[in-house]
């Protein structure tokens, strides 16, 4: 199973896809904001992420921000999360295979299933 970084700042959507992450047998980490998880990415003696997910649209550092300096590191993968459809293009911008979007509202599953396909 891999290991998660789950950043949102949206508590109960965190605490949300945290549960199914868990379920599915994942490790997650949890951050409320890009900044936070990015300190976990790039911090001196950092943990080794399998997986960054975060929203895009967050306060102090936006999901692609944090997606384009987290994908520095060749094996992690990123799956971004957003509402609005302005945020998803500069998301979908990224172009790599390292890289998933899906579009909110999103069901437990649609979160899972991404997760799957990127450490597939």
């Amino acid at each position: 199973m891999a290991r998660i970084l789950l950043a949102d700042d949206d508590a109960a959507t965190r605490d949300l896809v945290r549960r199914a992450l868990e379920a599915d047998g994942h490790s997650v980490h949890v951050t409320q904001d890009g900044s936070e998880a990015l300190d976990c990415v790039e911090g001196a003696g950092a943990q080794k992420f399998d997986v960054l997910v975060t929203d895009v649209e967050m306060p102090l550092l936006d999901g692609v921000a944090l997606a384009e300096r987290a994908l520095k590191q060749p094996s992690l993968r990123v799956l971004l999360m957003s509402g609005f459809s302005e945020q998803l293009e500069r998301a979908k911008a990224l172009k790599s295979a390292q890289v998933a979007v899906i579009s909110k509202p999103f069901t437990l599953e649609d979160v899972r299933a991404s997760v799957r396909r990127l450490i597939a």
